[in-house]
């Protein structure tokens, strides 16, 4: 099993950054793909950034690019989400969440399907 820990989330200027951090544990977190996902409140939950289990690839939703940056580091156990130049639109709660499947290789990102999840942080960018 896997259990997953999201922090860093907080209430920020239209223009600042803010890294998010996802912690887990579970010996196969380091094998499973990773992604983030945000709910902001009325709308439905949808994907922000993916990871693979050995982070040589990266994906995110089209708002996101160029903002928002996935990364990982297996040795700690966490995936991390920096993201910058956030705007009041960013505003939700962000959810991290681990892959079903060991080492997957999809090439579309849209085939990850996600079983284990955290409980979210909260991030409010005032403008």
């Amino acid at each position: 099993q896997v259990q997953l820990v999201e922090s860093g989330g907080g209430l920020v200027q239209a223009g600042d950054s803010l890294r998010l951090s996802c912690a887990a544990s579970g010996r196969t977190f380091s094998s499973r793909a990773v992604g983030w996902f945000r709910q902001a409140p009325g709308k439905e939950r949808e994907f922000v950034s993916l990871i693979s289990w050995r982070g040589d690839n990266t994906y995110y939703a089209d708002s996101m690019k160029g903002r928002f940056t996935i990364s990982r580091d297996n040795a700690k156990n966490t995936v991390y989400l920096q993201m910058n130049s956030l705007k009041p639109e960013d505003t939700a709660v962000y959810y991290c969440a681990a892959s079903n499947t060991l080492y997957a290789t999809y090439s579309d990102y849209r085939q990850y399907e996600y079983g284990f999840w955290g409980q979210g942080t909260q991030v409010t960018v005032s403008s």
